[in-house]
Order: structure tokens, then sequence, then C-alpha cells
């Protein structure tokens, strides 16, 4: 019988990572979908607000779409990039605000520590333990992409304190589509 060696035990332990955090995140991702994550009773629904639980109420809001849909299709598709060898790092990338923001929902409409925010943040160690072993493709691909970042052009000092002035403008062409909505509802009453 062969003993695995030392790099051959920690790519089939990455791998176990990520099979795992692709179910998990496949489950709650079709759960969510399918109508099985979120949403309230309707008991719940009856009594007041001031008696119903912090967690249901939230569970209550993250239950409007198109808020589920997205947040379910994301971490299916996040699932599947994981599970692939040629997009795990993007799919890792993906996972990380994913887990944060679950993790920071859970510790705040449930609690600090729960069973929950012990879970997620073993996700997350698990999710950077991918980054990590896959280190020598990441830390080029993330120095590529913050090393030498400028602007392709050089402009004058005046051209900079009037920056302000310009993305003031960008923000009120923003507002157009707004504008023209209004227009036409105030035409169709």
């Amino acid at each position: 019988m062969m003993v695995p060696t030392k790099a051959q035990f920690w790519d089939y332990f990455i791998l176990s990572a990520r099979v795992l955090l692709a179910f998990i995140l496949l489950s709650y991702g079709f759960a969510k979908l399918t109508g099985n994550q979120f949403g309230v009773s309707n008991e719940t629904m009856q009594l007041p607000l001031k008696d119903v639980g912090l967690f249901k109420v939230s569970w209550y809001l993250a239950a409007h779409e198109p808020f589920k849909s997205f947040v379910g299709v994301s971490q299916i598709l996040t699932a599947m990039l994981i599970l692939y060898n040629r997009t795990v790092i993007l799919g890792a990338f993906v996972a990380i605000p994913i887990w944060l923001n679950i993790l920071i929902w859970d510790m705040t409409f449930m609690g600090l520590y729960t069973q929950f925010t012990t879970r997620l943040s073993f996700y997350l160690v698990l999710t950077f333990l991918i980054l990590w072993y896959y280190r020598d493709k990441v830390l080029p691909a993330i120095q590529s992409l913050i090393k030498n970042t400028a602007t392709k052009f050089k402009y004058p000092v005046w051209a900079y304190l009037i920056l302000p002035l310009f993305a003031a403008a960008l923000e009120l062409i923003g507002t157009i589509p707004n504008f023209i909505i209004y227009a036409i509802r105030q035409l169709v009453k």
C-alpha cells in the first residue's frame, strides 16, 4: 500500500474543501430558489412587530425578490466556480464576500457566537486555505492588478482641481433616467 506524500495529502485536503464548500453553496443557493430558505410563517406574520424576534424579521426581509434569487443564483454560480479546476481561484475570491455577508448577517441577527457563525468562519478559513494552496498563481495575479495602475495620460494640476465639478456633473447625468420616468408618470396621470 502506497502512503500518500505530504503534497498529495494537502492536494486531497484542498480538493475535499472545494467539494464541501461547493456543496454548502449549492444547497443554500437551491434552498433560496425553491423557497426553502428565508420567509416566515403565517403565524409570525400575525404577531405585532414588537413580538417578532430580530432573526425572523431578517428572514422576512431576505425573502423578498430580487434579493433572494440574486443570492441563490450567486451561491450556485460560486459553487460551480469552486468545483472546476480552471475557475477555482476565481470561485474562492467570489466566495469570500458571500461568506462574509452571511457571517455578518448571522452575527447581526442571531448573535456573535452561534453554531452558524463558527461554521461560516470555518468556511472562510477553508476558502483562504484554497487561495493559499494556489498562491503561486494568486500572488502574481494580485500583484498585476495593483501594480502600476494609473491614468493613461498625465494632466496638469488645474485639471485635477476641477475633477469634483466633473464628478458632480456625472452624478447629474445619472439622474436623467429618473427625471424622464418621473415626467412620463406625470403625463400618464
